[in-house]
């Protein structure tokens, strides 16, 4: 029996993913491809939706494969690629955008609080449009599960959408996905502002955690990391939030339900707690951070590896267009 196939991506926007990305989606990712037929991709075109440096986006397309490869995706058991390889990503979106409507594009949630932070006027058109590739990313590989978190599950419905209508449209093509959403690590937030998400584009530098960081400054995050009043170790959103966080990081990066850790830490205050988060940080990042530096000391067998990836990626890529092109109506090449 066929294994269910997974689709996912993620944004060479930044010279490190931080521990959300690796606890939301790249760890989750590495579990995945024990039990699916993954397809993972370093989304590059995604990522020039905003004013990119191309130097800039060379290095980061590498660190960030690097870094997934060095996080234990194994390239024999998954196809890890860059977007950008497979051409037929940008013409599936081209037949999406037509069958999307503009007030459906227009209510996507992330292009209002993206074009709200850049201006509306400086917002791009692949601004606007790239919940419309995302879609285009998802469908071409027929994928049956998708990883999102909950900021994501808008993308995905109109994912869906698109599907169906293209569907019925034209006749059965595509696989509608299903979310795939991690519950217990879908909300790490800002160490120095722990109400909020711990993101690159909102998030202090203090108040991230990157997996390619030393160990020392990462201790010293964790170490000044926003705390609440009183000095009980306990989970309580709403009045210890920053403890809170701080205890969903240790559970996630030990395995140790968060119960069995406020328990551990009853009588001890915040100092002994927050070393041991520490600690759980730098040993976990410490390895794949050096596994990253030595894949990026090899530049050419980097490449391959992602050329071998996308060779792989773009045979399931072509069969797909190949049924697109004919239902919609294009002439065959010769």
């Amino acid at each position: 029996m066929a294994r269910p196939r997974v689709l996912s991506g993620i944004q060479p926007t930044a010279d490190s993913f931080h521990l959300g990305n690796y606890l939301g989606a790249v760890r989750q990712w590495v579990t995945m491809q024990e039990t699916h037929d993954a397809f993972y991709c370093v989304v590059d075109l995604h990522a020039i939706t905003v004013p990119t440096e191309p130097d800039a986006l060379r290095r980061r397309s590498r660190v960030a494969a690097a870094q997934l490869f060095a996080a234990g995706l194994d390239p024999e058991r998954s196809t890890v690629f860059v977007q950008s390889h497979v051409r037929e990503h940008t013409e599936l979106a081209w037949v999406l955008i037509c069958l999307t409507g503009m007030g459906e594009a227009g209510r996507m949630t992330q292009f209002k609080d993206k074009s709200a932070k850049f201006g509306e006027s400086a917002a791009s058109v692949g601004l606007f449009t790239y919940p419309i590739l995302q879609a285009a990313d998802i469908l071409l590989y027929q994928a049956d599960r998708v990883p999102v978190g909950a900021d994501q599950k808008q993308h995905l419905e109109l994912t869906r959408d698109l599907g169906q209508r293209f569907n019925h449209r034209f006749g059965d093509t595509f696989r509608l996905p299903e979310p795939y959403i991690l519950k217990e690590v879908e909300k790490i937030t800002d160490l120095q502002d722990p109400t909020a998400k711990m993101s690159k584009s909102s998030s202090s530098p203090a108040g991230i955690l990157d997996v390619l960081e030393q160990p020392g400054p990462l201790r010293k995050k964790v170490m000044r990391a926003v705390t609440d009043t009183g000095s009980e170790v306990l989970f309580d959103e709403e009045n210890k939030p920053g403890i809170s966080n701080l205890l969903r990081i240790q559970s996630a990066l030990t395995g140790t339900p968060i119960p069995e850790l406020v328990a551990r830490y009853e009588g001890q205050g915040y100092g002994t707690f927050k070393k041991d988060v520490a600690e759980a940080v730098a040993e976990t990042f410490t390895p794949i951070r050096e596994r990253t530096e030595k894949l990026l000391a090899d530049e050419k067998e980097l490449d391959r590896m992602l050329a071998v990836g996308a060779g792989r990626a773009s045979a399931v890529a072509k069969e797909t267009m190949a049924q697109v092109r004919d239902k919609v109506g294009f002439l065959p090449t010769l």
